[in-house]
């Protein structure tokens, strides 16, 4: 069992946590930090139409996800959380089959993109919606490279079609910023709100 470090920094056992997500990689970097949190899906249109850009599309999501679970939970705090990948200004998505997942992949080779994590906080009479930008440099693939990654399966529930933490690792060239930031979670952002709003 993994020591509850961060509950015991932050003295938060006494608060109720919800996460707004059953994303595994979320859970998995909460657990990890040693936060006790409950984990509950929003079911969100996380396609808003109106947005000004990457991070705003990405800050709705993830304050439209906390705000449906705060709906039917009391907590004290609630965290939604939206990840999107951007190349040329575009947003990339989870694909919707091998083919469009082949594009992306094909589209990010050689190339840097960035990935925009947005979280949104539901604090008791408080809301916090902060977002990260990492920018992240794939290698040069080659189709061969593409095909066997498609083949793993691995790409599919992610935006851009790569999971960092995976089999892609292996052709991430360079990245600037906060790593954790592209599995799907903010991490040190997170803390960091934390501790304005709780304190060490």
């Amino acid at each position: 069992m993994t020591p509850l470090f961060l509950e015991n920094l932050l003295k938060t056992e006494n608060r109720t946590v919800i996460l707004a997500s059953q994303s595994p990689r979320r859970i998995e970097l909460l657990e990890s930090a040693g936060l006790r949190f409950s984990s509950i899906p929003a079911d969100v249109d996380e396609n808003p139409t109106h947005f000004r850009d990457s991070v705003d599309f990405a800050e709705q999501n993830a304050l439209a996800k906390a705000r449906r679970v705060g709906e039917e939970h009391r907590a004290d705090l609630i965290i939604g959380s939206d990840t999107v990948v951007v190349l040329d200004d575009h947003i990339m998505g989870k694909p919707v089959d091998r083919e469009d997942a082949a594009e992306m992949l094909g589209k990010l080779s050689g190339r840097e993109h960035q990935v925009v994590s947005a979280l949104a906080l539901l604090f008791p009479g408080q809301t916090v919606v902060e977002s990260e930008i990492t920018r992240v440099r794939f290698a040069p693939l080659s189709g061969r490279e593409i095909s066997a990654y498609l083949d793993t399966l691995e790409p599919f529930d992610k935006a851009g079609a790569y999971g960092i933490q995976g089999f892609a690792g292996l052709f991430i060239a360079g990245i600037s910023g906060d790593y954790y930031n592209v599995i799907g979670f903010p991490l040190h952002r997170f803390y960091q709100c934390l501790k304005r709003e709780w304190g060490v």
